[in-house]
């Protein structure tokens, strides 16, 4: 379980401080030291080959060279971490009704070298005005503190169980900030948990102890923006809520980034219907990140006559003529498509869906393995999705990342 420290500050606190026997880098909030550039590839083509752990033949690569490449994984992950994030925070409750909205600010540092490198992450969520005045004087906002489990070789192997896409700039999470959250989220009614910490204010807490966190983050094809989206399932395995961080890199706090379309009124299924060409590549769960597969893919979703949903999905194997056909119908309502295999997705504002079993706990019972899905359409015509699975026992094995474009 991660932990986390709390407290209410204002101003923020001019520098990260990590306890850590190694010497920590301090880092000067807000300005953070100059953050990489990256050489965005065409996300519609495979180019992760040179960090396959497998050999022509189909061995394992050696210890040493899977050291090296976890290390290497390791480094890009903190590298694409790193800066200040200035966003939003949303969330919703299963059905995709917004409940809260909360400005946020996330500090990335790091310290260390070669495999003792750890990424140092502070979350502050802006708490709302008291609601009182006084006359000749503003007041000023108060910001929560929640400091984040330091991610290293050893947390995002063993704990966060990471699925990560250095190329494709996407990753998945069992911890890590999800971590936090979960933490977060397990507060009681009353706003304290066991500690006497408080919870964030203005926010509706789930259940006591909810079962599953898993983070799902995609970056942004054109800006140095990117999604972070939380499943958050109870303890009998139904979705309770869904969370959304929509962060900016150097933003600012006057203007965070905000997901479009957010009334109501707007068709939140239209910008899906349609035909979609891409890739998929799936890498197993831990740092060292082999491939499992590549795979062409076609995907549609359209209503049919009676107005039931149609999605047929068509997964070629890269490299030869083998081709899986799975075809699902389901209804929606309001913002929520079910599915008659029982799996559903929740529409959200912003050209973003999440999907999940509507009962994981009855996936387990019948021994079967389940996913959890994020999908971020960013432009009419293009989008990526993020697919988590977990084993019969909850344990995430491996993640897929899709780029499509629309036909």
């Amino acid at each position: 379980m991660a932990s986390f420290s709390c407290s209410i500050s204002s101003p923020l606190p001019p520098k990260l401080i990590s306890h850590n026997k190694f010497q920590p880098i301090y880092l000067p909030f807000p300005n953070f030291r100059a953050i990489p550039t990256y050489n965005i590839k065409n996300r519609s083509t495979n180019s992760t080959k040179a960090t396959t752990t497998t050999s022509p033949s189909g061995q394992e690569l050696d210890i040493a060279d899977e050291d090296s490449l976890g290390i290497d994984n390791l480094h890009q992950f903190v590298q694409l971490s790193l800066g200040n994030w200035v966003g939003s925070f949303y969330q919703f409750d299963a059905t995709g009704k917004l409940l809260h909205k909360v400005t946020t600010r996330l500090s990335a540092g790091s310290y260390g070298e070669d495999e003792l490198i750890s990424l140092i992450q502070t979350l502050y969520i802006k708490q709302p005005l008291s609601g009182t005045s006084v006359s000749g004087y503003e007041e000023e906002p108060e910001w929560a503190e929640y400091k984040i489990k330091e991610s290293n070789m050893f947390t995002v192997d063993k704990y966060q169980q990471i699925g990560f896409f250095p190329n494709e700039r996407a990753f998945a999470l069992r911890y890590q900030t999800a971590g936090m959250l979960e933490t977060v989220l397990r507060q009681g009614v009353l706003g304290e948990d066991d500690t006497g910490e408080e919870s964030p204010r203005n926010l509706k807490l789930p259940s006591s102890r909810p079962s599953i966190v898993c983070e799902n983050c995609l970056f942004s094809i054109n800006k140095d923006m990117r999604a972070r989206a939380f499943h958050i399932m109870d303890p009998r395995g139904v979705l309770e809520m869904l969370l959304i961080f929509l962060e900016e890199r150097g933003g600012t706090v006057d203007a965070p980034p905000s997901l479009a379309d957010s009334e109501d009124d707007v068709n939140r299924l239209l910008p899906f219907l349609g035909r979609w060409k891409g890739s998929s590549l799936t890498k197993r769960s831990g740092v060292y990140g082999a491939t499992m597969a590549e795979h062409d893919t076609i995907a549609s979703l359209e209503i049919d006559e009676s107005g039931q949903l149609i999605q047929d999905i068509s997964s070629t194997t890269k490299g030869t003529d083998v081709t899986a056909n799975v075809r699902w119908t389901g209804t929606i309502c309001d913002n929520l498509i079910t599915f008659d295999k029982g799996f559903q997705f929740t529409l959200l504002p912003g050209g973003m869906y999440m999907g999940c079993p509507t009962d994981v706990a009855k996936s387990i019972a019948e021994l079967k393995s389940f996913h959890l899905e994020f999908c971020w359409l960013e432009s009419s015509d293009k989008r990526q999705r993020l697919v988590r699975t977990f084993d019969i026992e909850g344990l995430a094995v491996s993640s897929t990342y899709f780029f499509e474009t629309k036909l």
